[in-house]
């Protein structure tokens, strides 16, 4: 699948989210499945890593845009990876020299390439206190404005939309990640994406 489409509302607005310069602890989580310990170092123009206390201070965040976050970069060798376990091996991801003739001068990124990043983009936005596990619940959308060519980076802002109670102290978290390129005029990626986040014992 290609990163191209057309995009209602291909931006996030909002304001930028003040930082948090508290340390993490051992039971933070970064929002989404698989998510490592640690987060990405920042770059100089990234907004420092975001920490909320708790599963209160993440609700009242709701309506806020945090980031953007640190870049990314992403080189034919992690596009050629994800061809291989996708077997999607069309041309315009896998050979640089037919592409570079191709629609997009040269390789570009699968889609759902892009979108597989999210939950390494938000370890670079935030993180919550407290939390035993985050699982990805599903996505209500998903777009791919723009093309994003191999050799070039990314990085990711979020907007809190929702923050759900639910039962056992859960919390169900409704977020519009975008996501944009180095020097890009439209994000490649833009997603709401649930996720449901589990207390610690």
């Amino acid at each position: 699948m290609t990163a191209r489409g057309d995009a209602e509302d291909d931006r996030v607005p909002g304001p930028r989210a003040a930082v948090s310069q508290d340390p993490a602890g051992a039971g933070d989580a970064a929002v989404g499945a698989g998510a490592r310990s640690a987060a990405p170092e920042p770059t100089s123009d990234a907004v420092p890593l975001r920490v909320f206390a708790s599963f209160a201070e993440l609700s009242e965040a709701v309506g806020i845009v945090i980031g953007p976050g640190p870049w990314e970069s992403i080189e034919q060798a992690r596009v050629d990876a994800f061809a291989e376990a996708t077997e999607d091996r069309q041309w315009i991801h896998t050979d640089p020299e037919r592409a570079a003739d191709g629609p997009f001068g040269g390789t570009v990124a699968h889609g759902y390439l892009t979108l597989s990043l999210l939950p390494m983009l938000n370890r670079g936005l935030y993180r919550v206190a407290g939390v035993r596990t985050g699982v990805n619940y599903g996505l209500n959308r998903v777009r791919f404005p723009a093309p994003l060519r191999t050799g070039s980076a990314v990085r990711a802002t979020s907007r809190i939309d929702e923050a759900t109670p639910l039962g056992d102290g859960a919390l169900q978290l409704v977020a519009t990640v975008t996501v944009t390129a180095r020097d890009a005029e439209r994000p490649c990626c833009v997603a709401q994406t649930v996720s449901r986040l589990y207390p610690a014992e």
